[in-house]
């Protein structure tokens, strides 16, 4: 059952998050970009990527920078189910690839990569404003960049 986003407003705001987002599948990552933009009020970097399968190298880029290193990375992407295995490889590879950034980097890296069986469960997910899964990846970055730097 596909749950509501969570509208939970952190204290802090003004964290300076990156979004890396996947061009290929553009209707639907621009919805979830857009539900990103609208809950976030400090700076955000907005990098494109060709395909989900690139998110990760450019993730990796800018947490490991020296300066304006972003707080938090929201990474979007949408990977539909074809006839192979390809998408489930797909989604497998960034999801390893995105926890082990995490963990390495101490920089959140909020994963709403979404493998979907179908355009409709991606226009569920990405572009209604209820269930968009951008606007729950900036809760949770933001949350994410709150909840670190009381704990550090």
């Amino acid at each position: 059952m596909l749950k509501s986003t969570q509208r939970k407003t952190p204290k802090k705001q003004n964290a300076r998050i990156a979004i890396v987002a996947s061009a290929y599948n553009a209707e639907y990552v621009d919805g979830m970009i857009e539900g990103a933009l609208e809950v976030l009020l400090g700076e955000v970097e907005l990098i494109r990527v060709p395909g989900a399968f690139e998110i990760p190298v450019a993730a990796a880029t800018l947490a490991r920078r020296k300066r304006l290193r972003p707080a938090a990375v929201i990474c979007l992407g949408v990977i539909l189910r074809g006839q192979t295995t390809h998408a489930e490889y797909v989604g497998q590879s960034v999801t390893q690839q995105l926890a082990t950034l995490a963990v390495e980097t101490g920089i959140p890296m909020v994963h709403e990569v979404l493998l979907l069986e179908s355009k409709a469960q991606a226009k569920a997910r990405c572009l209604k404003a209820g269930t968009n899964r951008g606007a729950e990846a900036a809760h949770t970055a933001l949350a994410m960049t709150e909840l670190l730097d009381e704990i550090g």
